[in-house]
Parts: structure tokens; sequence; C-alpha cells
């Protein structure tokens, strides 16, 4: 075997020009689906970081129903405290959960004595809220000078910025916030507009925030109630195994007749984003997918060439007895080399590429967030199963032009010209 590929790397330094040339259209094509799934992999889990650790989570709970009319933010679907504490129950119990917040999602008129608008609001345990979402604070700015110790205090506001901006109301200034309770009365309260928050992009960038103690008082709640329970994993690649999980033991639990009282969604189901994601990953599969064209066409092109130029040698080997399965091999050898060759080249100089793009720092925007630095990686399993297709390409090219060598009679190879 050995003696085969020694055999087989001669054969192909014979045709240094074309080797090279062949070797380097394999290496680009392997470089290129490197390089474009760090970058594109680094884009995907910024993204979904941004809108999960930022604003939305990984995992909502909330009770049956909800999602399918929460544009209208409907207060008689909110979980009350009986409820909140089966959910509790659940999530302290599973190990993969690391973190769970509380949260009362209402719309109210906004009122800055001169003009009146209507706004969503996100009503949080700031303490809670911190954890589940560790980035939503990044997003705001408050009025205090250094860093502040609460994302936010009762009494006050968090208004989104382009609103703020158009009813041209500043940190600090006091508004009203004017609200139905799920009964119909009506009530508003004073607040002061303790900081600005940055749209994100998305149905939840319009949401301002307010501390959850003040919705009750402003809703008249006479018992404590929740919206949705946010949740955080310990890990987000266990996102799916999880959510089955939650969701199983959510099922236990069924209304009168017997219909569950609560649903669960991840943050795919809830964000618009998810069909960019998977748009990256369809990119992605077309990249590696037009990468194994080129491999196959190359080596194929190769090897068709390289069976047509020695059709006399391989009669004279055929004449002194060289069995047709040797000659078969070696021609599948000389493919095999050429797509080994390649691999390592590719896999040396991506890694290189991968290296050098977190050196130079890749920076941009997304939606209204500037500055946001891409760090492209690519992991051990990727490259293997990476270089594993490149060789099962380079086999599969091989095999016909090396067939049809070991098919070759000897007196009609030998009388060639």
């Amino acid at each position: 075997m050995i003696r085969i590929f020694k055999i087989a790397v001669r054969n192909l330094m014979r045709y240094k020009r074309r080797t090279l040339l062949t070797s380097l259209l394999i290496t680009l094509g392997v470089l290129m689906v490197i390089l474009f799934s760090g970058l594109s992999g680094s884009f995907k889990a910024m993204m979904i970081g941004q809108i999960t650790d930022a604003n939305l989570s990984q995992i909502q709970i909330h009770k049956k129903g909800y999602v399918s009319s929460m544009d209208s933010s409907p207060l008689n679907l909110n979980l009350n405290s009986k409820g909140y504490a089966k959910i509790e129950g659940i999530l302290k119990s599973h190990p993969a959960v690391d973190a769970w917040a509380p949260r009362i999602k209402l719309g109210a008129m906004l009122s800055n004595y001169s003009e009146t608008t209507n706004i969503r609001l996100n009503a949080i345990d700031p303490e809670k809220e911190v954890r589940v979402c560790p980035d939503v604070g990044n997003r705001m700015t408050f009025g205090e000078k250094g860093q502040r110790k609460e994302l936010i205090r009762q009494g006050e506001v968090i208004l989104p910025d382009k609103l703020a901006k158009g009813m041209k109301i500043r940190l600090g200034d006091t508004v009203v916030l004017v609200a139905n309770n799920k009964d119909g009365s009506v009530n508003g309260l004073n607040f002061v507009v303790g900081g600005i928050t940055e749209t994100v992009v998305g149905p939840q960038g319009k949401e301002g925030y307010m501390h959850i103690e003040d919705a009750r008082s402003l809703l008249r709640m006479e018992e404590p109630e929740i919206t949705e329970v946010a949740v955080r994993l310990k890990d987000f690649d266990m996102l799916d195994t999880a959510n089955t999980d939650l969701e199983s033991a959510l099922a236990q639990f069924k209304n009168k007749v017997e219909k569950p009282v609560f649903e669960i969604h991840t943050w795919e189901k809830l964000s618009p984003f998810y069909n960019i994601a998977r748009m990256i990953d369809l990119m992605a599969a077309s990249m590696k997918l037009i990468m194994v064209a080129i491999v196959l066409i190359s080596i194929l092109n190769v090897m068709i060439m390289s069976v047509y130029e020695r059709v006399r040698e391989i009669g004279t080997m055929s004449a002194i007895g060289t069995t047709p399965g040797k000659i078969m091999g070696l021609f599948l050898a000389e493919g095999i080399t050429l797509g080994l060759i390649s691999i390592v080249a590719g896999n040396i100089i991506g890694l290189g590429g991968i290296f050098l793009l977190n050196i130079y720092k890749i920076r941009f925007s997304f939606g209204r967030m500037d500055n946001l630095l891409l760090t492209p990686s690519v992991n051990v399993s990727e490259l293997l199963w990476l270089s594993l297709v490149v060789l099962l390409v380079s086999v599969f090219a091989s095999l016909q032009p090396a067939y049809m060598a070991s098919r070759m009679e000897p007196v009609d190879a030998l009388g060639h010209v």
C-alpha cells in the first residue's frame, strides 16, 4: 500500500504544473469554506447573543394561548402566583437552567403633559432580569455618571430612544403612564424618566422598561401576576434538549378540561431573526456544495487527462502482469493523494486566515447596535467533517478514470498513438 502511494506521488510530480494548479484550486475551495464558516458562524452567534442576552431571553414560558395574541398584550392571560410557583419548581429542579425572571407585558398611554402616545412596557425584576439577559443594561443610558448598580428603580421608567426623541423627553423628566387593568378600569401614575434604551430590531424593540412592582400598582393587581417567565440556560447548545424536557414537565399541568395550562417557546419561535439564522446556515451549506463541486470537477479532470496521456504506459503495466486491481488502486491513490495534499494545505491556510481575522478584529453594525466585534472560529469537528468530505469526493472523482484504466486491453493500449 505504501509503495502504491509512493508511485502515485511520483506520477503526480511528473506533471508538476497541472498538479500544482489543481491542488491550488481545491485548496482555495477548502480555504473559502473555512473562512466563510468562521465568519458566518461568528455573525450568527453574535446575532443570537444580542437577541437573547439583551432583550428576549433564550426560552419563555407563558400561559397557554398568550403567544398567539401577544401583540395586544392580553392581561387576562397572565399567570397567577400559583402558576408561577409551579414553573419555578420545575426550573429549580432542571440541571440545565441557570436563571429565570418574571415579567409583565403591558400596553399604556404615555403623556409628557403636552402630547400623548401609546407605549409597550416590559415590567421586570431588575436583579433577576440581569441574570437572564446580562446585556440588557448595555443598551441603556442613565442620567447618573459612572456605572449604575440598579438597572431600574421603583418610580422610574426607561423609554425607547426614538419615542423619547420624538416627544422631546429627557432624562429626569416626569411623565404620566395610563393603563387599563384586566377589568377595564383606568389608572394613571407619575414616573420619572430614569433612562433611555436603544431600540433593537424586531417586535420587542419598541418596548420601554419599568419595575415589576410599579406595573402591579399601575394595573391595580390585587394578587401578584406575571405575563411570562424568561429562562436562561447554562449552555446554549442544550437549548433544544432543555426545551423538550421543560415542555414535557410542564405538560403535566392541565386545566379543568384537560388541556395544557402552560406553553413554552424558544427564541427561535419568538423572533423573526430566526429566518436570518436559517439563511446563514443555507449560505454556509451552499458554499460547501460549491467546494464539493470544485473538488469533484478538478480531480475528475486531472485523472481523466492522466489516463489518456498514459494509455501506452497502462498497456505496458498490463502486459508485464500487473493486475487490473493494482492499476485501479494506483490511479485511486493519485486522486486520494491530490485530495490529501489540498486538505492539509487548505486547513493550514484557513486556520491562519481565521487567526489573522481575529488579530485585525472585524467590527460592524447590526440594527442600531454599533461597533460589534466578530470573533470567527472553526471547531475541530467541522474541520474533520470538511476534510472527510473532500477526501470522499476525491475518491469518488477518481473511481471512473481508475476503472477505465484498469479495464484497458494490453494489445489495444500498446497500439494507442
